[in-house]
C-alpha cells in the first residue's frame, strides 16, 4: 500500500509528495469570480457571466491538470472537477 501512495502522490518533476499546489492563473481567475459571486450577489447578465467564467475556468483547469498534472493524484483531481462541472451544467 505504501508503494501505491508513493507512486500516486510523488511529483514526477521534483520527487516530493505533492497533494496541493499554488493556484495557476486560470485558478486565480476562478477564485476571483467565485469570490465576486459570493460577496456581491449580482443579478442578470453579470451573474451569468461570472458563472460562465467560474465554471469554464474550472473545466479548463481540470483539462490542464489531466494533461500536465505532476502526479496521478493531480490528474485524477482534474478529471473529477471536469466530470462534476459537466454533470451540474443546466440546460
Amino acid at each position: 500500500m505504501r508503494r501505491f501512495f508513493q507512486w500516486f502522490f510523488r511529483n514526477r518533476e521534483t520527487g516530493v509528495i505533492t497533494i496541493a499546489q499554488w493556484p495557476n492563473l486560470i485558478l486565480w481567475i476562478v477564485i476571483v469570480a467565485a469570490a465576486l459571486l459570493w460577496l456581491f450577489p449580482f443579478a442578470g447578465q453579470t451573474n451569468f457571466a461570472l458563472k460562465i467564467v467560474m465554471r469554464g475556468g474550472l473545466i479548463i483547469w481540470g483539462f490542464d491538470e489531466i494533461l500536465r498534472g505532476v502526479n496521478p493524484w493531480r490528474r485524477c483531481l482534474g478529471a473529477a472537477v471536469v466530470v462534476y462541472q459537466i454533470m451540474v451544467l443546466q440546460p
